[in-house]
């Protein structure tokens, strides 16, 4: 069995964002040589997450809309998080709600998607650098 890992380096600028991994984690995958296996990708910041989902931006918009309901960044008074001198305590329930990680399928050398699944990074609490792992175990 081989493996493979790479770190791919994030900076959102903003409090939040959408970035679409999928052609950065194919490109993991060629490097990696692995044609049957798994593919974990994952956010390694508690602020952050790794989804599938459709790459349509109305879809994104719903999330950011449906997100800020769930959990208003303001005002920062409502969480008891923020009590420790953060402002971020909003960002820990989104991420909770959209996830840490995801894996997928390696099938002939491709991750093996239903149609229009696409892996993404969503930020909740940006402006600096963060980072996803891609872990790939196969043949």
């Amino acid at each position: 069995m081989k493996s493979y890992r790479k770190e791919l380096w994030l900076n959102i600028a903003g409090r939040r964002g959408f970035v679409n991994l999928t052609g950065d984690v194919e490109e993991c995958l060629r490097k990696s040589g692995i044609r049957e296996g798994l593919c974990l990708v994952n956010a390694m910041h508690i602020t952050a997450s790794v989804f599938i989902n459709d790459d349509e931006r109305g879809l994104h918009t719903d999330f950011e809309r449906w997100l800020e309901q769930l959990a208003p960044h303001e005002p920062l008074s409502a969480y008891r998080h923020n009590l420790t001198g953060e402002d971020n305590g909003d960002a820990h329930l989104k991420r909770s709600v959209m996830g840490r990680e995801v894996v997928v399928a390696i099938t002939e050398g491709r991750l093996d998607f239903g149609p229009w699944e696409q892996i993404f990074y969503g930020e909740f609490d940006g402006n600096r650098k963060k980072r996803v792992l891609v872990k790939i175990i196969g043949e």
